[in-house]
């Protein structure tokens, strides 16, 4: 069944929005987060971003639900910084961590003894800090903070080896909003 369908998003003060066509921009202190989303009418609305669905079914509602949480991830995203902590455990071998702001990677080296260094891409538009043993992740975007995060992770996964004995690697013990450790 169809119906009509309107959600509306408050965007608290000091916050700047600028609709064009499908896509919204969130502004604020000089940092800029883009959205683009396609089969809805988007209005400004005082300090409301308005989504409208004429004929909807389960599907645009599903995908109008997935869209006002992306506003809302980049609303709190404006106001605090996403943030994600990674430790560096290396149990065998000593492993240095280091930053090549040029490239935006983080260069992991002798990491099990390797020669090789392994090499996590950093997303344009996050923030890395390394101090010791310890990586913190910060971004406006909640979808960039955590992908960085888990390239980071990722690029020191164990291969051919038994997981339960070499337990080196980097690792998420904190994501926003929860505790892992």
């Amino acid at each position: 069944m169809r119906r009509e369908l309107t959600k509306k998003i408050e965007i608290p003060e000091g916050i700047g929005t600028e609709i064009t066509g499908s896509e919204i921009k969130l502004k604020k202190d000089g940092k800029e987060l883009v959205r683009k989303f396609t089969g809805f009418e988007i209005k400004k609305e005082g300090n409301f971003v308005v989504l409208h669905c004429g004929r909807a079914t389960k599907r645009e509602k599903k995908e109008m639900n997935t869209l006002v949480a992306h506003l809302k991830n980049g609303v709190s995203g404006m106001t605090n910084r996403f943030e994600y902590k990674l430790q560096v455990c290396a149990v065998h071998f000593p492993m240095s961590v280091s930053l090549d702001k040029a490239k935006n990677e983080l260069i992991v080296k002798n990491f099990l003894g390797g020669v090789k260094p392994r090499v996590a891409k950093i997303i344009p538009g996050v923030e890395v800090k390394i101090e010791k043993d310890i990586i913190t992740v910060l971004s406006e975007a909640k979808e960039k903070a955590g992908q960085t995060a888990a390239n980071i992770e990722k690029a020191t996964t164990v291969r051919n080896r038994d997981r339960r004995t070499f337990q080196d690697g980097i690792f998420i013990t904190m994501k926003p909003g929860e505790k892992i450790l």
